[in-house]
């Protein structure tokens, strides 16, 4: 029965780790960048061009200015192209109308 258990808790995380894993998001092409009020983080997003066969798809990277420009993926949108980044406050940022508080919010499209 413990065996069973481990096969199904590796399949589950395989699963997760093959098609919801923001760490393994296309690196994309620089569109833009938005330093928050008080320099602590930088916005960068990315478009990446999936081909014939899927549509544009926005990555947004927030950069920990204090942390030795530590990276972290927070924002992943299909079907976009452009980013329209606003930092209302020190750790608030509105990503084409997704609001987030860094750096622990995240917005997948996939969930």
């Amino acid at each position: 029965m413990i065996i069973g258990l481990l096969f199904v808790a590796m399949v589950g995380y395989g699963g997760y780790w093959a098609f919801f894993d923001m760490n393994r998001l296309p690196t994309g092409e620089y569109l833009t960048e938005e330093l928050s009020p008080d320099g602590k983080y930088t916005l960068k997003a990315y478009v990446t061009n999936g081909g014939a066969t899927t549509s544009t798809s926005v990555r947004g990277e927030l950069v920990f200015n204090d942390e030795d420009n530590k990276t972290k993926n927070i924002y992943w949108n299909y079907r976009e192209d452009t980013a329209n980044i606003t930092w209302t406050d020190n750790n608030t940022v509105v990503i084409n109308g997704h609001s987030l508080d860094v750096p622990n919010d995240k917005f997948d499209f996939r969930n």
